[in-house]
């Protein structure tokens, strides 16, 4: 794009994609990554938060975290929740039912001011969260082009797109007497699932529910059916992994749809933005990283000999499942490090000690643990000290663990996290559960199997050949980037 400003008749001509990603961060960042390899190839980028993260960006990362980079801004419209300023994630099925219904208007008032700003060149096409259906309503009510990233997994996909199929059989909402048999209901008629059918369990959480009027329930049935406004859908995921999921999607669930791959994201970004791009350095973490720390700590130890904790953006737990993860973790005799969010804890907060971590327990693990707030998390996964990923099997840690080569230990909190575990366990074979009630022991012993067990070596040699696919897929020339390109000439371009 060079340094100097367009001239009138370049500005007119120069595509201008508006983005806007769910207001959660593991929404966020893939975005963000499908952001700058729009802009690698020439697109105006206009990036839309929600007023809240808008804010939370600010504070975590400082007052010109939001300056963007010549060809690409930040804009951000309001939610319609009442106004915060917490330090996490929003209340999800408020945020769902106030985005799915007040946003409309918002966000159609807001490419129109864009549009009336000389300094850019006009909108020509939306790429919206698949959650967020308002925006292809809006760009087929504008007349632009519009395409949707659903940042989830294809099997994730799956599940959700049958939540309407589990109502019109009687099997969800759950009746009080049905709730026990999550386990051993199995669907077998899921296109793409796998071939010995897929429990009532490993559908995404949101089956769980005896209210025909569940918000998150209606939700995704709402979510799914929008996005046939699109002209197009971008997957997160490369086809070596979700190949049956992926064409499913392109054949049965969304016949006549484009669906593009294009992942694993942070990778294609990786390999094809260059590293003095004007946007290489726009981060989208909404907290406070402590980047050098973790990695010195790292470097320190020898290959494949800790154990890595994160659960994510968003999950939650009670006091007593913290306890019992963190003594299993001091029971393997493992060195760790551990990502405890403020907010993690149920009724935790900034004001007290939220970790609820007891002094004994400190004692016991001095000197081989590093617990933080928030880190790194792609270069703490690389590194070849990490041995061992205990996650909450959300999409975005799933693709980085495999993209570093490291086998998980799951502990699924909600959403399609659940469907993403099962895969991991029996279709890649990269992965161990440890089941809803945490017990210390339990912890302790999966721990040890994946890292030194004969079922920790099959994983481990399981996820090395999806990484080497995975590099290959977003390459520059490879797959993943390819699709990128035909995104842009068949459906923003066209």
């Amino acid at each position: 794009m060079g340094s100097l400003p367009p001239s009138d008749e370049s500005r007119e001509r120069q595509p201008h994609a508006v983005m806007i990603p769910y207001p959660a961060q593991g929404h966020v960042t893939p975005m963000l990554q499908l952001a700058k390899l729009l802009h690698s190839r020439g697109f105006h980028i206009t990036f839309v938060n929600n007023e809240f993260n808008h804010r939370r960006h600010l504070r975590a990362r400082g007052p010109h975290a939001l300056d963007g980079a010549p060809g690409f801004r930040f804009a951000a419209i309001d939610d319609g929740l009442p106004p915060c300023d917490a330090d996490a994630t929003q209340d999800i099925p408020a945020l769902c039912h106030s985005t799915m219904t007040t946003c409309l208007p918002r966000f159609k008032d807001l490419i129109a001011r864009l549009n009336a700003d000389e300094e850019a060149p006009p909108v020509s096409c939306v790429v919206g969260d698949s959650t967020m259906s308002f925006t292809l309503r809006a760009a087929r009510e504008l007349g632009l082009r519009c395409a949707t990233l659903w940042t989830a997994s294809a099997c994730g996909f799956l599940g959700y797109f049958h939540y309407r199929h589990l109502v019109d059989r009687g099997l969800v909402p759950l009746k009080d007497d049905l709730i026990s048999l999550l386990d051993v209901a199995v669907v077998d008629w899921v296109p793409g699932g796998p071939s010995d059918g897929l429990r009532l369990r490993d559908f995404p959480s949101f089956v769980r529910t005896t209210d025909p009027d569940d918000i998150m329930l209606n939700f995704f049935i709402h979510t799914t059916a929008g996005m046939a406004q699109a002209e197009g859908v971008i997957l997160n995921t490369f086809d070596e992994l979700e190949g049956p999921a992926i064409e499913a999607m392109a054949t049965q669930l969304l016949p006549g749809m484009p669906v593009y791959t294009a992942g694993p994201l942070h990778l294609t970004v990786r390999n094809n933005v260059p590293v003095d791009s004007p946007v290489a350095g726009i981060a989208s973490n909404l907290w406070k990283e402590e980047h050098d720390a973790p990695l010195r700590w790292l470097d320190a130890h020898a290959a494949r000999s800790v154990v890595y904790v994160n659960y994510g953006s968003i999950t939650v737990m009670s006091n007593e499942h913290l306890l019992e993860f963190a003594w299993g973790l001091a029971n393997t005799g493992y060195d760790f490090i551990w990502n405890i969010r403020p907010d993690l804890v149920k009724g935790g907060g900034d004001d007290d000690d939220s970790t609820g971590l007891p002094p004994e327990f400190m004692a016991a693990v001095e000197g081989r643990a590093l617990l933080t707030t928030w880190c790194p998390q792609e270069a703490v996964l690389a590194h070849e000290a990490v041995g061992v990923f205990l996650t909450h099997s959300g999409w975005n840690s799933t693709l980085e663990s495999i993209c570093g080569g490291v086998p998980m230990v799951c502990w699924p909190f909600f959403a399609e996290q659940q469907t993403n575990c099962r895969y991991k366990r029996t279709e890649w074979g990269i992965g161990m559960e440890i089941p809803d009630e945490v017990r210390r022991d339990e912890v302790e012993k999966l721990i040890r199997e994946a890292m030194e067990g004969e079922k920790g070596q099959e994983m481990r040699q399981r996820v090395t050949e999806l990484r080497d696919n995975a590099i290959t897929a977003s390459c520059p020339g490879g797959r993943s980037m390819r699709n990128v390109d035909r995104l842009i000439n068949e459906v923003l371009l066209a």
